[in-house]
């Protein structure tokens, strides 16, 4: 079948006329590129004319010739149905009789060379199953929605002192069929379970939006309005989305609004000139992924782009949006190919920047509490934070910096550690220098770069002890978190985007274990305010003692907003087991082991303190006025808390 089943919004009488579609002020506030609801207007919609049911058609092609409308209703000619060049402003427009929801149709665009070109509606709300690339048009009205619950405590939200752990997935090789085909929305509420089970606050999906080639990952998007058709229609991700805001679980979206690819029923050259890309070629071309930029400073891909956001956040209840490659946005020699420099003979690119913090603010003046993380690479100075003061506005950055030392620290024998210590705790003194997520994403297990498991070093059993040991020490350093799918449970092999996951793994112990690992983690992250409550200032960290390279281990604490409620992390980055180590506690009392990546109970060699009471002991160490005794597990790390004060346990000393 050509298109996945559709489903009608069944809103009842159609309230949207043709006339108020096409009237002059729309079609004003889309050319000065101040439009963020333009979706409302271009594209097809299902209305009424002169009191005739129809669809109206709107595309914005300024220097076509000519252009018609070529569906299945008039056997795809190429001349039947011409559209109208509105107030001669290059947006075309006509009604079609007749026509109704779930009708296949294309622009047969006559561009400025005199070339006609079969194109997708740039603003289509659903599109044909690949490899068919029609347009089809959906209703995208009227959905009921029953999240308000979920809207109104969202709302109330300060993401800054709460937790957030973000679970990366890729709709198509969560799980995949025996016989290759995708599963549908439906079918995928399973994996809102899994998630909501193993203790994550969010999921961020990889590009939901229209792709041609499955290889893309759905980076190299055709269809920014559309949800791909391979999983259901958009009312039924909608339906997906509202289940996982009963399930608690918040839903993020991934967005390649750094380039387009340039399939000939895309954007691309659109009306024969460069429309949405740059005319001049040094600016265009991306050449390392064989793409086409957004034109930013453009009015009219502004309000392309800009409406797009709001469309997903407003008609989707998405919670908020990552934005890929923003580092091949903001410098004009990102590609390392020709380029030129800026007017004041700079590298950046300078509409890029006005386009971000406009997405910023747009977003935030008309969205409550949304979530926006940049995946910016470089140096860039104040990528989060208010545009007043300067920065670009996002809420997030991918703290590509951490992931980078701390997996090719991951990766070395740990016995080579000790001469790289600097690697895992540079990150500490840049930590909040931004808002920063940390992300162990789907770029770090693909194209050769080995799974998580299989990038550590060592045995089988030591490959499960260095990955236990990564997403411990990744769980208490500064910064939200995100793990990629499969990752949870150490999927051997590197992520496939055309299989499923190895999911029959978790029939072997280890990986049955290391699933439960996760969990109990991701729980005592959500649990515990010290690991979160002050995550962005340095008044929540202290790193007792970075300097033990010889001995490859680090000790650090997390602080909450309480006094009294913090975390101690030693973690020991070699297979020697230590006892008797001292570290620096901040108060006279009593301390207790609350969780051990050693454990037996997830397939560790049980070098833990469970049960164990440890007394401080009144003597500096560490900077710190007392100390305590504690054993470090093997490749391993031990978090430990205040159980009493001194001045509590003297008050009572049944606790002793």
């Amino acid at each position: 079948m050509a298109i996945q089943k559709i489903i009608t919004s069944k809103r009842g009488e159609i309230s949207i006329e043709y006339e108020s579609i096409i009237k002059k002020d729309n079609i004003d506030k889309f050319k000065s590129g101040k439009s963020i609801s333009s979706y409302k207007f271009m594209g097809s919609h299902v209305t009424k004319h002169k009191g005739r049911n129809g669809v109206a058609f709107i595309v914005w092609a300024p220097n076509a010739k000519s252009v018609y409308v070529s569906g299945e209703f008039n056997d795809w000619s190429l001349d039947s149905n011409p559209m109208t060049n509105l107030y001669n402003s290059g947006i075309w427009g006509v009604f079609i009789e007749g026509l109704k929801e779930g009708i296949t149709y294309k622009y047969n665009v006559v561009g400025c060379d005199g070339v006609s070109r079969l194109k997708s509606d740039p603003y289509a709300t659903f599109s044909e199953l690949r490899p068919n690339t029609a347009s089809v048009v959906y209703d995208i009205e009227g959905y009921k929605w029953s999240d308000n619950k979920w809207q109104e405590d969202k709302s109330n939200k300060i993401y800054d002192n709460e937790p957030i752990n973000i679970y990366e997935v890729n709709l198509g090789s969560w799980k995949r069929k025996w016989d290759g085909e995708f599963f549908l929305y439906e079918d995928l509420y399973e994996m809102i379970d899994y998630a909501k089970d193993m203790g994550y606050t969010h999921i961020e999906i990889m590009p939901i939006t229209e792709y041609p080639l499955d290889m893309s990952w759905g980076y190299q998007t055709v269809g920014y309005y559309s949800p791909t058709s391979r999983h259901g229609n958009p009312n039924e991700f909608r339906k997906f989305i509202e289940k996982c805001h009963e399930n608690n679980l918040g839903v993020i979206l991934d967005f390649a609004y750094s380039h387009f690819c340039r399939d000939v029923h895309g954007l691309y050259k659109f009306d024969g000139s460069p429309q949405f890309e740059y005319s001049d070629p040094t600016k265009a071309d991306n050449h390392g992924w064989g793409t086409a930029h957004f034109d930013l400073g453009k009015p009219e891909v502004n309000s392309f782009l800009l409406s797009n956001i709001i469309y997903w956040f407003k008609e989707f209840h998405i919670d908020g949006i990552r934005v890929d490659a923003v580092s091949s946005m903001l410098y004009l020699d990102y590609d390392g190919g020709d380029w030129k420099p800026n007017k004041y003979g700079g590298r950046e690119n300078l509409e890029a920047i006005d386009f971000l913090r406009k997405l910023n603010e747009i977003v935030y003046e008309n969205i409550k509490n949304p979530i926006v993380i940049a995946e910016e690479s470089t140096a860039w100075p104040m990528v989060t934070g208010p545009t007043y003061k300067g920065a670009l506005g996002f809420t997030y950055k991918w703290n590509m910096g951490w992931m980078n030392d701390t997996l090719k620290y991951m990766e070395m024998d740990s016995i080579y550690r000790k001469y790289h210590h600097n690697l895992i705790t540079f990150s500490f003194m840049y930590a909040f220098s931004e808002n920063f997520v940390l992300p162990l994403s789907h770029d770090e297990v693909v194209h050769g770069k080995k799974s998580l498991l299989d990038k550590m070093p060592g045995d089988l059993w030591q490959k499960f002890a260095g990955l236990r040991l990564l997403y411990a020490y990744y769980i208490v350093h500064p910064g939200k978190k995100l793990l990629f799918m499969g990752s949870e449970f150490g999927q051997d092999i590197e992520w496939r985007y055309a299989y499923g996951l190895e999911w029959e793994l978790l029939e072997i112990e280890a990986h049955m274990k290391m699933k439960y690992y996760v969990k109990s983690l991701n729980n005592m992250y959500r649990n515990d305010k010290a690991l979160y409550e002050l995550d962005n200032i340095n008044e929540g960290f202290d790193f007792i003692d970075p300097h033990n390279s010889e001995q490859s281990i680090i000790t650090l604490m997390r602080k909450g907003k309480n006094e009294n409620d913090f975390t101690i992390a030693v973690i020991n980055f070699t297979p020697v087991v230590h006892y008797d180590y001292k570290i620096g506690v901040p108060y006279s009392g009593v301390y207790e082991e609350v969780f051990n990546s050693d454990d037996e109970k997830y397939w560790g060699s049980n070098q833990t303190m469970t049960g164990v009471e440890l007394f401080s002991n009144n003597e500096k160490w560490h900077n710190k006025d007392y100390n305590i005794k504690i054993k470090i597990p093997p490749l391993g790390a031990t978090f430990i808390k205040m159980k009493h004060r001194k001045e509590d346990v003297n008050k009572d000393t049944s606790k002793i």
